[in-house]
């Protein structure tokens, strides 16, 4: 990668690391990219452009970044039609949302179903991540609440 601005190197790391996590290499460039590009919002053709992806990979990860809830449509100021933009606020509100834990507890627990009940032979995995995630359902909104307590709440976070 030779004459990439800053900001594109950033969107290339930020592909490699969230790739790392099982998620498409598109959707770590335009999360990275959007937490950087000047101006904030960004239409589809200026990502396309920007990362040299196809607009259909730009529409797919679009589609997942605003699924997750860490980018938004916003109207383009001045022109018709929409871009996009991470919300400043997204990972405090993704963490503070309890229901994706609980969801997998859930599934932990009807797995333990599945085999039999809690006692059944081989089951200690489906208790650790049961217990796991019932910890994470019932810590993460203090988390969450100290944080904000904690957190300098200066100028504008593009909420």
């Amino acid at each position: 990668m030779t004459d990439l601005s800053d900001q594109r190197r950033y969107a290339e790391d930020a592909a490699v690391v969230l790739s790392g996590l099982g998620l498409p290499p598109a959707y770590g460039k335009l999360l990275g990219w959007l937490l950087v590009c000047d101006p904030p919002w960004q239409t589809s053709g200026q990502l396309a452009e920007g990362l040299g992806l196809s607009k259909g990979s730009v529409s797919t990860g679009m589609r997942m970044l605003e699924t997750s809830g860490l980018a938004r449509r916003v109207p383009v100021p001045g022109r018709r039609g929409h871009a996009y933009e991470v919300r400043g606020d997204a990972i405090v509100r993704i963490a503070a949302d309890a229901t994706k834990f609980r969801t997998f507890r859930e599934l932990m627990e009807r797995g333990l179903e599945v085999v039999g009940g809690e006692d059944a032979p081989g089951t200690g995995r489906l208790r650790l991540m049961r217990d796991f995630y019932a910890f994470i359902e019932r810590e993460m909104p203090k988390l969450v609440a100290r944080f904000e307590a904690e957190y300098p709440r200066k100028g504008n976070h593009d909420e």
